[in-house]
């Protein structure tokens, strides 16, 4: 798993510590995860998440009406250096 996919399968984890189910996709240039957020989340609670949210690369809140809130969290997967990037039919 790339490096980008542990970074994201913590931050899982950690939303599962505190109660949250989180799921973990890969995607070609990231990895993210999401977790559905229950109607009332104490401040408490509230500043848990943003602490291992924040880890990531980006995160946001997706609020489709006052009960329908979907928390994402991005973790970019590592570019190639110059050097590296004309792939396998490159020539030196």
């Amino acid at each position: 798993m790339p490096a980008s996919g542990v970074s994201a399968a913590a931050i899982a984890a950690r939303l599962s510590d505190i109660g949250l189910s989180a799921r973990v996709e890969e995607h070609d240039r990231y990895a993210s995860v999401q977790t559905e957020l229950p109607e009332s989340l104490s401040a408490d609670l509230w500043r848990e998440v943003l602490e291992v949210v924040a880890e990531a690369d980006r995160f946001g809140l997706l609020a489709t009406s006052l009960y329908d809130r979907t928390l994402w969290a991005v973790v970019h997967k590592a570019v190639p250096a110059t050097g590296d990037v004309g792939g396998p039919s490159y020539q030196r």
